[in-house]
């Protein structure tokens, strides 16, 4: 499976921001479907996922202000994001996972989204 994300950019804090990821080449509804962020000098880390039955969950950080959803038929996932505090400030990762017996990791390209103070 091939992954675009986009809709990142310059938000000031306590603003909105919608990111989108498109897939391609693969059934879709089979993957787990997740974002992950990575702010300069720190580690990739986990901010949300979708499993292919449609359960969410979220981290901590991010609970109650993202909401993830998927739309199986247009192969596409979104991450609304609200309420942006400055360190949410990373780029983002759209990653699509399927277990077959072990763990396949597919990766977007990444977008950036900048939360100004």
């Amino acid at each position: 499976v091939q992954l675009q994300a986009s809709g990142g950019g310059l938000v000031q804090a306590g603003g909105s921001r919608r990111l989108a990821c498109v897939a391609s080449g693969s059934i879709f509804s089979i993957y787990d479907m997740g974002w992950y962020r990575q702010a300069p000098g720190n580690q990739r880390e986990w901010v949300a996922v979708i499993t292919s039955g449609g359960r969410t969950n979220y981290a901590d950080s991010v609970k109650g202000r993202f909401t993830m959803a998927r739309d199986n038929a247009k192969k596409t996932v979104d991450l609304q994001m609200n309420s942006l505090k400055p360190e949410d400030t990373a780029v983002y990762y759209c990653n699509a996972r399927l277990y077959d017996g072990r763990r396949n990791d597919y990766w977007g390209q990444g977008t950036q989204v900048t939360v100004s103070s």
